[in-house]
């Protein structure tokens, strides 16, 4: 499996585009509420899973036929919903994971989707994991070199440590270059850079960083 994409219950509005999945090997899951944006955006997710507490028993039953797997869980639990749903993710062994449906409305879902990205890139070396919404991407780097490419509708990449200060930060193919820096916990220097490579260069020795692909519309 090439891709999975998981979409949670937050705003409809902050989604992006999936249209372009459903033509790859990709797998959907909706977790709680999320379920019911895939089939609003024309995606049978073939699995469900949260405790379904932000959905109404009419909203439920469509769920459960149109769902080729339904799994439900008591709202009290260790796990977030979302949590649960990366976890069945996983046991389809692909090459990315895609959190959608994370960023908008409650800021604590969002920092725990973000903190579960964290745990998840760590544990997980082999897998890719990003958040997406309409107008941004989130994802993780370990030391090391990584090449990402130019993305034209988000034209803005900014750089921060996550978790602990980045050693050696070395950026190649950017408005604003820069060598073997130190990007510490509370840094902004390295918001809102700009490539200008069709493929650009990140690099560094220690530590975690966040890299945040934008745009204004």
């Amino acid at each position: 499996m090439e891709k999975v994409i998981i979409c949670a219950g937050g705003p409809f509005e902050e989604l992006p585009d999936l249209a372009s999945y459903k033509s790859e090997e990709a797998a959907f899951i909706g977790v709680d509420r999320g379920a019911l944006h895939l089939l609003e955006k024309g995606i049978a997710p073939d699995e469900a899973v949260g405790d379904f507490d932000s959905v109404t028993e009419e909203e439920f039953r469509r769920i459960q036929q149109n769902v080729k797997r339904v799994d439900s869980f008591r709202a009290e639990k260790d796990e977030t919903d979302t949590e649960l749903a990366v976890a069945r993710a996983i046991t389809y062994h692909p090459k990315e994971v895609v959190l959608t449906g994370v960023t908008g409305g409650r800021l604590d879902h969002f920092e725990s989707a973000l903190h579960l990205l964290y745990r998840m890139q760590t544990e997980h070396k082999d897998i890719a994991f990003v958040i997406r919404n309409a107008n941004n991407e989130i994802s993780l780097f370990r030391p090391g070199v990584h090449r990402i490419k130019k993305i034209a509708r988000l034209p803005y990449i900014s750089f921060f440590p996550f978790a602990s200060i980045v050693e050696g930060l070395t950026l190649t193919g950017f408005k604003y270059e820069t060598v073997n820096a130190r990007m510490e916990m509370g840094m902004t220097k390295f918001t809102s850079n700009e490539p200008i490579s069709e493929v650009c260069t990140i690099s560094f020795r220690q530590g975690i960083c966040l890299m945040v692909r934008s745009s204004d519309s």
